[in-house]
């Protein structure tokens, strides 16, 4: 499956691709193609059969800045104009949905020590939103960015995402609590752990498309873009930072009586 962002040329830096009027009359069934499939750009482009083979086929991901060369059919190398228009588009011209930034790695870019009140606050409100949901963030996430976008967008911008953060953080996280949780109850809270963080991750995810959402995710974002990422255990909220160190504990039993007193963290 070809990823978001794909175009083609003949040789002559010209680019070939589909903006978002065409995305949209794809989306709505007007057109029989795939937004990012390289014979699609190029059947509507008419460029078929023996004239796709001698097309080249580029990719390029506007998050990461990497540019692919899929495959170079035509004698003419033309790949650093392509590469150069894809490092200068306005993407808001093919997916305006799709929000351009920086990936933050709460744990690498930013070096949060100590929690506050307020951030305390954020983790009650995010706790709720968690037991409205039902099922997973990702789930709804999932839900309102592919009525926008559909696959392949939605693929490329998890990728990125979850390639630049989900691993270290999961395993920064694991690391932190697991002499406590495994010692307490052994390896059956592992699942409710992880699926504390992914719904983190995709909260995150959340931030990269200016769409309406079922659900507030706001008060996750807040924490991770302190560089705090909660997880939870089935029984105790904790909240990581520098590090993936545990910088504060508690029991969702006494949630009501959540509190920092004078800076210190009571974390375990």
């Amino acid at each position: 499956m070809c990823s978001f962002f794909s175009l083609c040329s003949n040789g002559d830096g010209k680019p070939l691709y589909f903006g978002a009027k065409i995305r949209k009359q794809i989306l709505k069934g007007k057109l029989s193609y795939e937004s990012d499939s390289h014979t699609s750009i190029a059947d509507y482009f008419g460029f078929k059969g023996e004239k796709e083979d001698k097309l080249n086929k580029y990719e390029y991901n506007p998050l990461t800045k990497v540019f692919k060369i899929d495959q170079k059919n035509n004698p003419k190398d033309d790949s650093r104009k392509i590469k150069k228009f894809c490092e200068n588009l306005d993407f808001k011209l093919i997916v305006p949905e799709l929000i351009i930034k920086p990936i933050i790695h709460p744990f690498k870019d930013l070096s949060c020590e100590k929690v506050s009140n307020d951030d305390l606050k954020l983790l009650k409100q995010w706790d709720s939103v968690r037991d409205s949901v039902r099922a997973s963030v990702w789930d709804s996430v999932w839900d309102s960015v592919w009525d926008s976008v559909r696959a392949s967008v939605w693929d490329s911008v998890r990728a990125s995402v979850w390639d630049s953060v989900r691993a270290s953080v999961w395993d920064s996280v694991r690391d932190s609590v697991w002499n406590s949780v495994w010692d307490s109850v052994g390896a059956s809270v592992w699942d409710s752990v992880w699926d504390s963080v992914w719904d983190s991750v995709g909260a995150y995810y959340s931030t990269f498309f200016d769409i309406k959402y079922k659900h507030d995710f706001s008060s996750c974002l807040k924490l991770w873009e302190k560089g705090i990422v909660p997880s939870f255990d089935r029984t105790c909220w904790r909240l990581h930072g520098k590090g993936g160190k545990v910088i504060w504990s508690g029991d969702k039993k006494d949630i009501k009586n959540w509190k920092v007193e004078k800076g210190l963290t009571n974390a375990k």
